[in-house]
């Protein structure tokens, strides 16, 4: 007898088999089989999307697919840890076009060559919206070296990677609320995962984490985690020639910037005295670092100094899911 396919199950094997891993068993059982590399510690992490809340709806699906990957490596980067497989459960209003489901799988296969992974299995659902996105990161590291939030000691300085408030900036632009600049889009849209300068800091870094919901916000959760202050200078926090244009415009904006989120760019904590190692490992992985700042014993919060040496008032410490 000829038996025709499930739409769900033609759906997976369109767009979703080409993605397949080593041990999702072409995706046709329940769930996978996966054997990490030997001698190696697993590690693990989640994180779900939704149309309007973590991107716009109106955005093209293949950069969707590709920052779904890219927030949860960015997870792995900052435990230094290397990209094995992911698990991917796709929620989608019914009626989505079949486009837009191509160019999605597009975006993250462009991803997966690009970061060395695959997919290992997961769900495909209807919803009746908004689109809705979750994606599980396994990787892999050396047991017992994983940088973790809890190791910053007082003394120790504080690090960022890259430039803070993109992310921000490039909402503002897709939003029509800034005027359009490309490179503030792309970096709203296509965070870069740090994931060379995470496994180039394991053994030198103390603590570690990214930035995703405003720099002052995961600062704090550092901060709490390792059971120390920290004091940020506003004027060492790396801005990119785009946002540093616009804060010569508008000084207030700075604030903003360092309580925005999307940057997905690593915080971490380095005894005193590495930063020659710590630059020339950067140079390595082709990120830029600075130091913006120290921890302290104390109470578990966070201080930013201006220019003058004065606290600036807290604000919003950034973004909050609830």
């Amino acid at each position: 007898m000829n038996m025709t396919l499930p739409a769900e199950f033609s759906l997976i094997a369109r767009h979703f088999k080409p993605l397949a891993a080593p041990g999702s068993l072409g995706l046709t059982d329940d769930a996978a089989l996966l054997t990490p590399p030997q001698g190696r510690e697993l590690v693990l992490a989640a994180d779900a999307m939704v149309a309007g809340v973590h991107f716009l709806p109106d955005d093209p699906p293949e950069t969707i697919g590709r920052k779904l990957l890219r927030t949860n490596l960015s997870d792995l980067a900052a435990m230094g840890a290397t990209p094995l497989a992911y698990l991917l459960t796709v929620g989608l209003p019914r009626g989505t076009p079949d486009a837009w489901i191509a160019a999605f799988a597009a975006g993250l296969a462009e991803d997966q060559r690009e970061f060395g992974l695959g997919v290992l299995g997961g769900d495909t659902v209807s919803t009746p919206g908004p689109v809705h996105l979750s994606l599980t990161i396994l990787g892999h590291l050396a047991p017992g070296t994983a940088l973790r939030r809890n190791g910053a000691r007082p003394g120790d300085e504080l690090w960022v990677s890259g430039s803070i408030g993109d992310g921000y900036l490039g909402l503002a632009v897709l939003q029509h609320r800034l005027p359009m600049d490309g490179f503030l889009a792309d970096r709203y849209r296509l965070p870069q995962p740090r994931l060379a300068l995470g496994q180039a800091l394991v053994g030198l870094a103390h603590a570690a984490m990214d930035v995703s919901d405003g720099l002052l916000q995961d600062l704090g959760h550092l901060c709490r985690a390792s059971g120390c202050a920290a004091r940020i200078e506003a004027a060492a926090v790396p801005l990119s020639p785009p946002a540093a244009a616009l804060v010569a415009a508008d000084p207030a904006l700075r604030q903003k910037l360092i309580t925005g989120g999307d940057d997905y760019e690593l915080l971490f904590a380095a005894p005193p005295g590495a930063a020659p190692e710590i630059e020339a490992r950067a140079r390595a992985a082709g990120v830029a670092v600075t130091r913006i700042g120290r921890f302290g014993a104390g109470e578990a919060q966070v201080s930013v100094i201006d220019d003058s040496g004065a606290a600036l008032p807290p604000g919003q410490g950034g973004w909050s899911h609830f």
